[in-house]
């Protein structure tokens, strides 16, 4: 998962294991904003799934990102927005449920998708190319509304 961001050099941050010293922020205080999938079907039609994410843009909130959540409604996610792309590498320690975690490059577009990230692993799960954000959804998602590598993700940064 993305709370346990791995490009803590380039963030300048410490290891993981210095966010478990601390109280889980919550996540009440994270931004929200809307975010919108466009999906090409096989008839090359647009269709559009609309979503409500958290914004993980801090390092704090970044390092913690949807660890410790127990249930993940449909519609709700979590974006991460990189400063710069970058090949981006994170795990899913202290995350209890499946995620669905979605790469977007530079241009809006999913460059990858790991369906179904498995609860609690420490194993790396790479972009494996340079993205610019990252996004999380509940486990299935991906699959269920049938996004695939090429879909354009949009949303509005929110308010300071």
């Amino acid at each position: 998962m993305l709370g346990a961001l791995l490009a803590f050099a380039a963030l300048g941050a410490g290891p993981a294991v210095a966010q478990e010293s601390r109280a889980p922020l919550e996540l009440a205080t994270f931004p929200r904003t809307a975010l919108q999938i466009t999906h090409l079907d096989e008839h090359h039609a647009a269709r559009k799934y609309a979503f409500e994410v958290w914004v993980a843009d801090t390092q704090e909130r970044a390092q913690q990102g949807l660890m410790f959540v127990s249930d993940l409604p449909e519609t709700l996610g979590m974006v991460f927005p990189l400063t710069a792309p970058r090949v981006e590498t994170m795990w899913m320690r202290n995350t209890y449920i499946e995620l669905d975690i979605l790469f977007i490059d530079a241009h809006g577009r999913v460059a990858k998708i790991i369906e179904r990230a498995h609860p609690m692993s420490e194993a790396l799960l790479s972009s494996d190319t340079p993205v610019s954000a990252v996004l999380e959804l509940k486990g299935g998602e991906a699959a269920k509304l049938g996004l695939r590598v090429g879909d354009t993700v949009t949303w509005k940064k929110p308010p300071q």
